[in-house]
């Protein structure tokens, strides 16, 4: 009785098969490599263009207003949220575009909650409007919720994406009826005094957290999160250089007759600077070393600047 052994084809087929194997599990281990670096690059982007406007503002609509929700858009819809991607996606080995991204939302945080609190009603004691109440309250939302956190709830929730979109759409609802004259935009200059005191406070605190930052690490070449606060406090200043640019033309006319023009000029132009500071890595070196630079104290320097600034005008509307 003979033993069977594989003909020419099956020997063929099998050793085929053995091929395929052999560079096919070579591929995957090779796009596995690839699949965080290439896929992070590809999602990474600082848009701090400081040309950014919004666009298709209508007549009396807030350009505030406009220039928050575009950059909520900007933001979730045409660059990727990154401070709520899961570990399993590339966008989760990222970590400047992240903080640059909570920073933003810090900023058009505040200002949605000054939007309802001061601007979108005619005094302390009349009705907050419904669009800005709704819209202060997805815009302070968390950054970083998936559509499944544990931590949260096991049961899958909305992103932060997608109430950012829903505030994002309250605001432009609030414009759409402020153009038609259904909504309240008070241009007083109290009102401004008090969203710019707002924003001066917010960047005393980041002040702080760079100073106690310093204190503590200063010369440590291998600190990990210094580039965090850098980033985060360089959205804050972008934002805010966008809205405080805004607010220049919704509030023009108490601005010209305060003659803070060219005071709120040069205040715009301080963040804008402040916000453009884009060095290739983030060092936090001794204040008075000789070869390594000190990013944080350099942007603190005209993070102060511009509060200083902001308190000057502050002053002035007050009397």
């Amino acid at each position: 009785m003979r033993s069977w052994r594989p003909g020419p084809r099956t020997a063929a087929a099998g050793g085929g098969l053995r091929q395929v194997w052999r560079w096919g599990w070579r591929l995957l281990l090779v796009l596995l490599i690839l699949y965080y670096p290439v896929g992070a690059m590809f999602v990474h982007s600082i848009d701090d263009d400081p040309q950014f406007q919004p666009t298709g503002v209508t007549p009396g609509e807030s350009r505030s207003v406009a220039t928050a929700a575009a950059l909520v858009t900007r933001e979730v819809d045409v660059n990727t949220w990154t401070p709520m991607m899961p570990f399993f996606t590339p966008a989760g080995i990222l970590d400047n575009m992240p903080n640059y991204q909570r920073g933003i939302m810090a900023a058009l945080g505040r200002f949605s909650t000054e939007l309802m609190d001061q601007l979108g009603r005619t005094r302390g004691s009349s009705q907050t409007d419904r669009d800005l109440e709704q819209a202060r309250g997805f815009l302070n939302e968390q950054p970083n919720v998936w559509i499944w956190q544990p931590s949260v709830s096991f049961w899958p929730s909305a992103t932060s994406a997608q109430k950012y979109r829903a505030g994002r759409d309250k605001l432009l609802a609030y414009n759409k009826r402020l153009a038609a004259g259904q909504a309240v935009f008070e241009r007083r200059s109290d009102n401004l005094q008090a969203l710019i005191d707002r924003i001066a406070n917010d960047h005393g605190s980041d002040s702080a957290v760079i100073d106690q930052h310093i204190i503590e690490q200063a010369g440590n070449l291998l600190d990990t999160h210094c580039d965090d606060i850098f980033y985060f406090n360089k959205g804050r200043l972008y934002a805010n250089f966008l809205l405080l640019r805004a607010l220049g033309q919704d509030f023009e006319g108490i601005i010209r007759e305060r003659g803070l023009t060219s005071a709120w000029n040069g205040t715009v132009e301080t963040f804008r600077i402040a916000s453009q500071l884009d060095p290739w890595v983030v060092w936090n070196g001794w204040p008075d070393a000789f070869l390594i630079p000190n990013h944080l104290a350099a942007q603190g320097f005209y993070l102060l600047r511009a509060r200083t600034q902001l308190r000057e005008i502050s002053a002035i509307l007050l009397k």
